[in-house]
């Protein structure tokens, strides 16, 4: 549990399951400063037996450094809304409503489902209603993600902390005003993050922080081909995990994200540091390292400069900037990181791209593919560099030393685009919002109508809490720049200017 929140004081626990006590809170009104919206109803095609659906989503956050990423509540939200409307649900039957807390979204949910009950909330109260419920929970160091990356939502109700009470006490209220919804006949889509001991009638997981370092790794061995390394000539990796320092010394907030990132990273890397195929230029990752030593290569990420400088260190260029460190890759995590990693080797003096690493593509080929000038031309993949053993052969060492290793990321900023394009960073990862959007409103007009969703080709069956759950499943888009054309562009999710074009 993070609490990067300020809490207002204890309110009433929760709802009591009941019409009657339902009835006698019926005048709640909306908390503070969560945002309503009632959809206008000008829909002519939509059917009333569509039913309603209400939209309970964060605020959107301020990511650091203002960079922007594709993964953001304030793209999917209206992306679900359209989708509803050409589904068949009218849009004076879709109400979404944001906030900015948990606090602040569960007094939000209770007030809409005993309006709803009372008949006092504007919408067709006798048609079937959906709930799309979006919890808050983003830490602000884990916002370099993106807005959707799960964190599951537990409490201690007995904590004796008084943050952690009234933070136990929203949750729990949060709850409470969903099994009211369920035990009055409304259904329940839950979005990314879980709540403890509580079980929706759809989950839409989102990518876990595990997923996420596990994607990245797994990107990486792929495009250096470390199945094919030699240990006599190891690829040189290095990992940058981003925290918040103050994490390690407070107990009132976890280090959960970070661990679970390097616990993917490592479920990938391990077997190729234990052979001997990879190793780590700053010995921060060696054979004896497990899936718990997260902290060796963890660093405080809040500032570009410490990102840099972290880099710097661990290459050792402070000592001697003639003479580059041999790098072959840098997990990077997300985005943020990995646009800083870039703006140092190249201060470094690392040359090229990661396309030159093992091509199948060339930029020039990149660029006039997604300009649409010709379709990409597979190149023969070259034979693995080979390092010079001969010290008058120093200068050409140097510049084999100096070449760019692949750069992964996360979260799809648009900032991102143009390296991504140039090869300066190999790749990045977001979720399918468009597809995810799309198989929210299906599964809403079914959870309405029929109530069937065996047909939908998405459904899939997950435990969540320990119950076998309903779940909403697309794949991670894996994006890099020969298929950036593919996943980003002619979808509509950035422009040919995004991408620095």
């Amino acid at each position: 549990m993070i609490l990067h929140r300020t809490i207002p004081a204890k309110r009433l626990l929760a709802l009591l399951a009941s019409v009657c006590m339902a009835t006698a809170m019926g005048a709640c009104s909306p908390n503070g400063d969560s945002q309503s919206q009632q959809q206008p109803s000008s829909q002519s095609s939509a059917t009333a037996d569509a039913g309603n659906v209400a939209i309970f989503a964060p605020t959107d956050s301020i990511t650091i450094s203002q960079q922007t990423p594709l993964s953001k509540w304030e793209k999917l939200v209206p992306e679900i809304v359209s989708s509803l409307k050409r589904t068949g649900v009218k849009s004076g039957d879709i109400t979404v409503k944001t906030a900015s807390n948990l606090d602040k979204q569960s007094q939000s949910v209770q007030d809409y489902v005993v309006n709803h009950i009372n008949g006092t909330e504007h919408s067709s109260t006798k048609a079937k209603t959906t709930l799309v419920v979006a919890p808050v929970e983003m830490p602000e160091s884990d916002r370099q993600y993106g807005d959707y990356a799960r964190h599951d939502i537990t409490w201690n109700s007995d904590a004796s902390d008084e943050d952690e009470q009234d933070y136990a006490q929203s949750a729990q209220r949060l709850v409470s005003a969903l099994q009211l919804a369920q035990n009055e006949g409304m259904k329940v889509v839950l979005i990314s993050n879980t709540l403890q001991g509580y079980a929706p009638d759809v989950y839409v997981p989102m990518t876990t922080a595990e997923q996420i370092g596990e994607l990245q790794a797994k990107e990486l061995v792929n495009k250096l081909e470390l199945d094919k390394a030699s240990s006599d000539t190891p690829k040189q990796i290095e990992v940058l995990l981003p925290y918040d320092a103050a994490d390690g010394h407070d107990a009132k907030t976890d280090t959960s994200f970070a661990q679970n990132m390097f616990k993917g990273i490592w479920k990938v890397l391990e077997p190729y540091f234990k052979d001997g195929k990879a190793a780590s230029p700053s010995e921060t990752l060696t054979v004896s390292t497990t899936k718990d030593d997260w902290r060796s290569v963890a660093f405080d990420s809040s500032k570009a400069e410490q990102i840099k400088s972290v880099l710097a260190e661990r290459l050792d260029a402070d000592k001697d900037d003639s003479h580059p460190v041999h790098l072959d890759g840098v997990i990077s995590c997300n985005d943020y990181v990995a646009k800083n990693i870039a703006d140092e080797l190249d201060k470094l003096g690392y040359t090229g791209s990661s396309a030159d690493i093992n091509p199948s593509i060339s930029i020039s080929g990149i660029v006039d593919s997604i300009t649409g000038k010709k379709d990409l031309k597979r190149q023969a993949v070259p034979d693995p560099a080979k390092t010079s053993s001969s010290d008058d052969d120093s200068d050409s060492d140097n510049k084999e030393n100096a070449k760019w290793p692949i750069i992964t990321g996360y979260g799809a900023y648009i900032s991102s685009m143009p390296n991504i394009v140039n090869g300066k960073q190999w790749m990045t990862a977001m979720e399918n919002r468009k597809a995810l959007a799309d198989d929210i409103a299906q599964t809403c007009v079914r959870l309405n109508t029929s109530g069937k969703l065996s047909k939908l080709g998405f459904i899939r069956s997950a435990t969540v809490e320990g119950k076998k759950i309903t779940t909403i499943h697309e794949e991670t888009l894996a994006i890099s720049a020969d298929n950036l054309k593919k996943t980003l562009i002619e979808p509509g999710y950035i422009s040919l200017a995004d991408a620095g074009l």
